[in-house]
């Protein structure tokens, strides 16, 4: 057998496990071992040893590869930005910061039409800065949202909608959680992905926005305007939500100027995170305990998923699956952007039915040898950070499946805080969000500086 055709029916086998519901973890796991197997059983066969050593050759290389490849997830140094980043997130929603930085938004934008909403999308930018968790931003920024536009008459897909967007910018606004395993993944400075999110981060909240305003241009009894606060309680609510702003500009300023690294930073973070909470007298032992569980929870999941992407990705490598797309896809007379937009395109359609993390791990290792033989006009000297605007561009994607009918698992989590939303409502309201999402890819594609401009300009 070919391993070309043996890389092929691995792929098969996982979209089979998943469209199973088995766990993307152990899915990977699973294929990736006894892919190996038969990879590499056949590969010694073929060049003439006898069938039983060739494999028991194979099962030794995929059991080396198990333990080897989880070894070193688990005791990747740079990996430690994920438990340190979701700790500091929950530390946050247990002090009440991501409440007052609701607040605050609400004081300063709910007498617009549709100001709830996007107090609701600038907040749920504000808490990404803390998180980098997508899920615990729609979760937190709903619980505290939801009632509010349900008491103004919002409609509900776009109060629904608002939250479920606005949820997705956990993905992109640093510190990410899919950055840091796209640069593991890919091998590329976790600094420098968190920083290249940044202003993509930013003008896709301001998209978002512009999309809850023409929403309430063209209805506007979706959003009605809410009572105009007054200075001192604008001056208040800003006064209030002063430690959100320390602690994100500590810990994200720290990593541009180079005095933390990304794993530095991380601790801090969660440390001044952590101080906020004792001194509001918001870490009791319930509240401890939740916070100790959460984070472990979250932090393992994402490991497992990573040490299953590790050991599937040497199976694909011995398959040389990802060689043959690359020699495909580039004989296409179609371009670099041709090639972009086919990936792009197949990303939105794997979107619609798988989780982002999951997508991203199994995604990566057959996409990245394809981006790496083109250009895109970036200068060869350049060549990682073609690899972070490419970084920025998955992420978007992934962001739009977070949202995308019939999984988007935003959508699901939203419909969770409000049961007696139909979902077809909740699904009405993203269309807006998902355009100004697939506004910003092209802005990117057009503009990819977009992206590096800040990455380029770090210290060290």
């Amino acid at each position: 057998m070919s391993m070309t055709l043996l890389g092929v029916l691995g792929l098969l086998s996982l979209m089979v496990l998943l469209g199973l519901r088995f766990p993307v973890a152990l899915s990977m796991i699973f294929v990736g071992v006894f892919g190996t197997i038969a990879a590499t059983t056949n590969k010694f066969y073929l060049i003439g040893m006898d069938a039983d050593k060739a494999f028991a050759r194979g099962i030794r290389t995929a059991m080396s590869n198990l333990s080897g490849e989880a070894f070193e997830a688990a005791s990747n140094y740079n990996l430690l930005v994920i438990p340190m980043f979701v700790l500091m997130g929950n530390l946050a929603g247990v002090s009440g910061m991501s409440a007052d930085l609701f607040n605050a938004a609400y004081r300063w934008m709910g007498h617009l039409r549709g100001g709830l909403a996007s107090a609701t999308i600038a907040a749920c930018a504000g808490f990404a800065a803390l998180s980098g968790s997508s899920l615990a931003a729609a979760i937190t920024m709903g619980r505290v949202a939801l009632p509010e536009m349900k008491k103004f008459n919002y409609s509900d897909s776009l109060a629904t909608g608002s939250v479920a967007a606005g949820g997705t910018l956990g993905f992109l606004i640093p510190p990410s959680g899919g950055m840091v395993i796209y640069a593991v993944l890919t091998e590329q400075s976790i600094g420098r992905l968190f920083m290249a999110g940044v202003i993509p981060g930013m003008l896709l909240t301001l998209l978002f926005i512009g999309a809850i305003y023409q929403t309430v241009l063209r209805k506007p009894e979706a959003g009605p305007a809410g009572p105009k606060a007054p200075w001192p309680e604008r001056r208040a609510a800003l006064f209030a939500a002063l430690p959100f702003f320390t602690v994100v500009g500590i810990t994200i300023g720290g990593m541009y100027t180079g005095f933390f690294t990304p794993v530095e930073a991380s601790a801090v973070g969660a440390f001044l995170a952590m101080v906020v909470a004792i001194l509001r007298r918001s870490l009791g032992l319930r509240a401890v305990r939740e916070v100790i569980l959460e984070t472990m929870k979250a932090s393992a999941t994402v490991f497992l998923i990573l040490i299953g992407a590790f050991v599937f990705i040497p199976f694909m490598s011995i398959t040389e699956l990802p060689g043959q797309l690359v020699t495909l896809l580039t004989s296409l007379p179609i371009g670099d952007y041709g090639v972009l937009l086919i990936i792009i395109l197949i990303y939105m359609f794997l979107g619609m039915f798988l989780e982002g993390i999951a997508m991203l791990v199994l995604t990566i290792p057959v996409v990245l040898p394809i981006i790496a033989s083109l250009s895109f006009g970036f200068d060869p000297a350049l060549a990682d950070m073609k690899m972070i605007w490419f970084g920025v561009l998955v992420v978007i994607v992934l962001e739009m499946g977070m949202i995308s009918p019939p999984v988007g698992i935003n959508v699901f989590v939203v419909k969770s805080i409000a049961p007696d939303v139909p979902m077809s409502h909740v699904f009405r309201g993203i269309w807006p969000f998902w355009f100004a999402m697939a506004l910003m890819l092209v802005l990117l594609m057009l503009f990819p500086r977009i992206a590096v401009w800040l990455p380029m300009t770090m210290v060290g």
